[in-house]
């Protein structure tokens, strides 16, 4: 406990410390799958081909280095805005065990091949079961927190905090329904277009009870941390909040255009996506305007670059997507490599830079210490920019030039291009993507090498303290 406030500190730096290792472990396996697609030699079955690794990749990078670090804020974050301490530091340790058990479990059970196919849902059945019980401990230590609080006003994070545990369980529970016929292996609940339906409407309001809502979280509480100002408008939060909780949840159903699956649906999912701008927009220019007169922070604050950037890109996800949900322009990119580029903007650019934000500000705090090279964080943060600008934009353009090759015909109506010759050209964006792969995970390097040396220094000044 930190005895100063009476805050389960401690239970804070744990989670934080895993997840940078978990957000290590999903890089080093996202750089190298994707020198697997350039240099497809490099794959060596069974246990290290690119349909193993893949799983392993996204659910380190989402669940251990995403909802590990989400743990770590949600505990660090509720207690401070309560102004209470947590409901039970002893069962926020035994998550903290159980979290790594299960990443470490869903590790080795995919590189063995036990897998449900469902993407962002792959674990198996028993897997699946901890995450069920880690979930139910999480959600009711951080509830039981705001139920006993001392401060009776509400902000917005603690509103996107809820949502967060409300809607990774219910979503949880109904897309990993399933019938199971041994100890590794179970069947859908589901079936056919049924099972679609139910996977995309989990898959998408995952982006959103996990991409979404946690860091937005985080941002609202660390941007006037870092800043030293009020956010510009808490009724635009809370306004743009509850339209975000209720659009989103009707949005799944794009990622299924021209599939076996009503109109209607597809139609009610595509409004709402394009609906989706408003409240997503209201956030960034929420950031935006709470700038006002502090652009120049942007020069002298290293943790307001991350934070503004990282809500920068995350304005471009909210547009990208919405097209992407209109059924012409899905048609053309669905697919193809631009949903990559998409999607690691999404990662590496809006929910990473959040989180490098929101690390750098509470180390040193939890450390009782000061950061260990600003310079080094500077240096960090232009490595993982240049980064992933270079993956994003290059598999914008291949993406752009594989739809309009896979959909060129000659004139009588026969595919112009073979599915090969279509490959062949890719190579070289292949090749781009894997180097800004390289460029990020050297930012993470200094990353990580700063915070060490901070934590370091913290111990070493309390041990001379204590001496």
């Amino acid at each position: 406990m930190n005895q100063q406030e009476g805050y389960a500190d401690d239970i804070v730096k744990g989670f934080v410390i895993w997840s940078m290792v978990w957000g290590l472990v999903a890089v080093l396996v996202g750089v190298f799958i994707s020198f697997q697609i350039a240099f497809p030699q490099l794959n060596f079955p069974p246990y290290l081909t690119y349909g193993r690794l893949r799983p392993i990749h996204t659910n380190a990078g989402i669940f251990g280095w995403g909802i590990g670090s989400f743990m770590a804020f949600f505990i660090y974050i509720t207690q401070r805005l309560t102004r209470t301490s947590l409901w039970s530091p002893g069962l926020a340790k035994a998550q903290l065990w159980l979290f790594n058990i299960v990443i470490a479990l869903a590790a080795v059970t995919l590189a063995m091949g036990m897998n449900r196919s469902k993407e962002y849902a792959e674990l198996e059945w028993p897997v699946a079961s901890l995450v069920v019980v880690l979930w139910v401990i999480f959600a009711v230590n951080i509830v039981m927190t705001i139920v006993k609080r001392r401060e009776e006003q509400m902000y917005i994070s603690l509103w996107y905090i809820l949502a967060t545990l409300v809607g990774v369980a219910v979503l949880y529970l109904v897309n990993n329904a399933a019938i199971p016929v041994s100890l590794t292996k179970s069947y859908s609940a589901y079936a056919g277009a049924n099972d679609a339906n139910v996977q995309w409407w989990y898959g998408h309001n995952a982006v959103a009870m996990v991409l979404t809502t946690p860091p937005l979280a985080i941002f609202y509480y660390f941007l006037p941390k870092a800043t030293g100002v009020p956010i510009y408008s808490h009724r635009m939060s809370v306004v743009a909040f509850w339209s975000l909780i209720f659009m989103y949840l009707w949005t799944g159903a794009h990622h299924l255009l021209w599939a076996p699956v009503p109109d209607w649906v597809q139609t009610l999912a595509m409004g709402f996506s394009v609906m989706l701008i408003a409240p997503s927009w209201a956030a960034v220019f929420n950031g935006y305007f709470s700038m006002n007169g502090q652009w120049h922070q942007m020069r002298e604050n290293y943790l307001v670059k991350f934070l503004i950037f990282g809500i920068t890109f995350y304005g471009m996800q909210t547009l990208q997507g919405p097209s992407q949900s209109i059924r012409t322009f899905s048609a053309f990119i669905h697919f193809t490599d631009w949903v990559p580029g998409h999607v690691h903007m999404g990662t590496l650019g809006w929910v990473s830079l959040v989180l490098f934000a929101a690390i750098y500000y509470t180390i040193p705090r939890l450390y009782h210490t000061e950061i260990y090279s600003i310079p080094l964080a500077n240096v960090h943060f232009w490595l993982v920019l240049t980064g992933q600008l270079i993956f994003s934009i290059t598999m914008w353009i291949a993406g752009v030039q594989q739809a309009a090759m896979l959909n060129a015909t000659n004139p009588d109506g026969s595919l112009h291009y073979s599915f090969i010759e279509t490959m062949v050209e890719l190579y070289p964006y292949w090749h781009m993507r894997a180097l800004g792969g390289v460029i990020y995970l050297a930012g993470l390097l200094v990353f990580l090498y700063n915070i060490y040396q901070t934590i370091n220094g913290g111990k070493t000044q309390a041990a001379a303290q204590r001496a």
